[in-house]
């Protein structure tokens, strides 16, 4: 499996590169979050560990862009192991923090931990269903009472998010944060537009039927799932 390592201290690089690799990791390495973030793309990592403090892109930032794009496991390494900056990692996307200095043998325990966490994500499935709504998640079509109904792509995904879990409620910034990242959660009125938008177009004649509102929490799809 493949690690990517970031970081600008190149004695830490070179041992966590040693270490990784012999325990039979492929291992990239990047010294700032500009450089892995442009390794990302072609390395395809199964885990990334960054540090936080470095110069162009800090760590912060690099887990920010990843999340728009994966949901790779992401583990901070950081000297800062003061509370507020380990909520605003975790709350950035990081699926772990790590202080330094730190135990090698730890950091594989938690690099095996998080690869592990990643296996178990399966894919949904090929086809969902819910109620009279029928969702193709492989070529992104939605039928509504046997009638093909066009999506945008972000129409598409917020029903994908309801629809993974009908009945349940999903809370705002849940799906702010899955269907435009992180930035999205100050910008609440993107998804008051997109749940109008996609109301319309799954029924015209009675708005709340599929998608119901729960003041201040969020929106649930009604309806049984079943797959295919």
């Amino acid at each position: 499996m493949r690690i990517l390592i970031v970081d600008d201290e190149r004695q830490i690089t070179r041992v966590l590169r040693t270490s990784l690799q012999s325990s039979g990791y492929e291992v990239s390495v990047a010294n700032n979050g500009m450089e892995a973030f442009n390794l990302f793309k072609s390395f395809a990592p199964d885990l990334v560990i960054t540090d936080l403090s470095m110069p162009e892109m800090d760590g912060l930032e690099l887990t920010r862009a990843i999340r728009r794009v994966s949901e790779v496991p992401i583990i901070v390494l950081s000297v800062r192991e003061q509370e507020p900056i380990k909520v605003a990692a975790l709350d950035e996307g990081a699926d772990d923090y790590v202080t330094k200095p730190f135990s090698m043998q730890e950091l594989l325990a938690r690099v095996r931990a998080n690869l592990r966490k990643g296996l178990r994500a399966e894919p949904p499935p090929a086809v969902l269903s819910v109620g009279d709504l029928h969702i193709d998640t492989a070529t992104r079509r939605v039928k509504v009472r046997g009638v093909e109904t066009h999506l945008t792509p972000k129409e598409f995904d917020l029903l994908l998010q309801l629809a993974g879990s009908p009945d349940h409620v999903l809370t705002h910034r849940h799906l702010l944060r899955s269907i435009w990242g992180p930035a999205g959660e100050d910008q609440p009125e993107y998804l008051r537009v997109l749940v109008a938008q996609l109301r319309k177009k799954l029924d015209s004649t009675d708005s709340s039927r599929y998608i119901e509102s729960e003041p201040w929490v969020g929106y649930r799809l009604r309806g049984t799932p079943t797959t295919s």
